[in-house]
């Protein structure tokens, strides 16, 4: 729906398709380009009430209800954050399985959201089985040839989550919301059966990345340069660590870390604060570290429009996610991407930052980031099949104690925090911190967009009646 002012345009869309949750979208349009922007979480999901009273160990269940496609993430940081409040040591073997089913879901995410959720922004469905654009003139620019390779990615591409799906159940016992997760480790010990069977499927998902979905990417990409021209934001990132590389918890795959202001930092967790004065939550709570947070409604507050807080790192915005994670490590880039990059855009990238910021933290840059992320992915768990060792012990059970924890990963859309504090074997205080309450923070108390809103401010519509690229980048950050 759009409503004229004068030169300016308001342009709502509610509610924003193919995310997972609820997500509402607000801009102003002047002279063909957003000059302002509001996103508003309209839903309140109380989970941290919720657990509220309930024993600490059902806070690695409940909180998987979170999300349907990353409940593997909230699993775990639940899990370390109870290890942590109790003083529990997760074996070695338990580290490793917890990686092969984090890893899956890696994988998993990634592929459906290029292909599931943002591929309809950019591929034309058969016309047996039309995919259904939401604007009359969706801006669908790719040639017949590769067009048919993207409908005929998109199909097998189901198949390949289905794959995925299974590897996570083989060890989480089910997918989604896992049961092999849990504080102590895992409940699955692998067997040498089991683990024959994660590798002839990880096979099958390696081949589709390697072939399909990396070269895609780049192929897509090469039709919309333009994509790569804006969406920048704050140009912060933020990454809390995954896939923890020993069983002390200090050396990780992706390790933490800040990007703000164009300088590097460590990550952290007393840096990290939430401000309401934009959401539907008292002023009273606004300013307090993530771990002494309240969640005390005020939802007739005058001038909040959100339920999302604004989660802040250092007194700033972050964006978190395959970018955040990407960037922070500067990790390097693929060899079937360092090809591409030269063929289709005439770059020399060997390493992540090559990409220069504007390119990086673009709405196209945010495609690359995740596809280049399921190629590492392949590696990361190569290198857990190798490590786990058959019918070893995964398990170590916490005792209770009142104390208080916190625990850190990354899910694959980005930097999840949890924080448990336990007092007379029930859950006194909990606290969450997701990927999107980052992404799509409301304004902070001193009147900074979140992250996505931000981004937002100068994407291109030349029609207000068809404001595909808004879509678009909501949909880039995966919310």
């Amino acid at each position: 729906m759009a409503e004229a002012t004068q030169t300016k345009t308001t342009i709502a869309i509610d509610p924003v398709t193919r995310i997972e949750g609820h997500l509402k979208a607000e801009v102003v349009v002047e002279n063909g380009k957003v000059v302002d922007a509001k996103l508003t979480g309209g839903m309140y999901r109380g989970f941290e009430s919720i657990l509220r009273g309930r024993h600490p160990r059902d806070a690695a269940q409940i909180v998987q209800r979170i999300c349907g496609v990353c409940p593997t993430a909230h699993a775990t940081a639940a899990s370390i954050a109870l290890e942590k409040a109790s003083g529990t040591a997760v074996p070695s073997n338990g580290r490793a399985t917890r990686n092969l089913i984090l890893g899956a879901n890696y994988l998993q995410s990634h592929i459906l959201h290029f292909y599931h959720l943002a591929g309809q922004d950019f591929i034309q469905g058969p016309d047996t089985a039309p995919f259904m654009p939401r604007y009359a003139k969706p801006d669908l620019r790719l040639p017949p040839a590769i067009n048919a390779v993207g409908v005929d990615q998109y199909v097998e591409a189901l198949e390949v989550r289905a794959v995925c799906h299974e590897m996570v159940a083989l060890f989480g016992g089910r997918m989604p919301h896992v049961h092999g997760i849990l504080a102590g480790g895992a409940a699955e010990i692998p067997t040498k059966e089991k683990l024959v069977e994660y590798a002839a499927r990880f096979k099958k998902v390696r081949k589709f990345v390697e072939e399909k979905y990396l070269p895609v990417v780049y192929l897509v990409g090469s039709q919309y340069k333009d994509l790569g021209a804006f969406g920048q934001g704050y140009r912060n990132a933020l990454c809390v660590g995954v896939f923890p590389l020993d069983d002390e918890g200090k050396e990780f795959v992706f390790k933490a870390g800040a990007y703000q202001d164009g300088k590097d930092m460590p990550f952290d967790v007393k840096r990290v604060t939430e401000d309401v004065k934009f959401s539907w939550f008292a002023d009273s709570t606004s300013g307090k570290p993530f771990t002494k947070g309240e969640n005390v409604l005020e939802v007739d507050k005058k001038g909040a429009y959100s339920f999302v807080k604004a989660p802040l790192y250092n007194g700033k915005p972050m964006e978190v996610g395959p970018l955040a994670r990407m960037w922070v490590n500067n990790k390097p880039i693929s060899p079937i991407g360092q090809k591409l990059f030269k063929e289709y855009f005439g770059l020399d990238v060997k390493n992540f930052r090559d990409m220069g910021e504007d390119l990086a933290f673009s709405l196209l840059g945010r495609h690359v980031a995740r596809a280049e992320e399921s190629y590492l992915m392949l590696d990361v768990v190569e290198r857990f099949l190798k490590e786990v060792r058959p019918d070893e012990e995964t398990f170590s059970m916490p005792v209770m104690k009142d104390s208080e924890g916190f625990g850190f990963t990354e899910a694959p859309r980005g930097s999840l925090m949890h924080f448990t504090k336990v007092r007379n074997g029930k859950i006194d205080n909990y606290q969450i911190v997701s990927a999107t309450l980052w992404n799509c923070a409301p304004r902070n108390d001193t009147g900074m967009r979140g992250a996505l809103e931000e981004a937002l401010i100068g994407v291109p519509v030349p029609d207000i009646e068809n404001p595909v690229n808004i879509a678009r980048l909501i949909r880039a950050f995966d919310p």
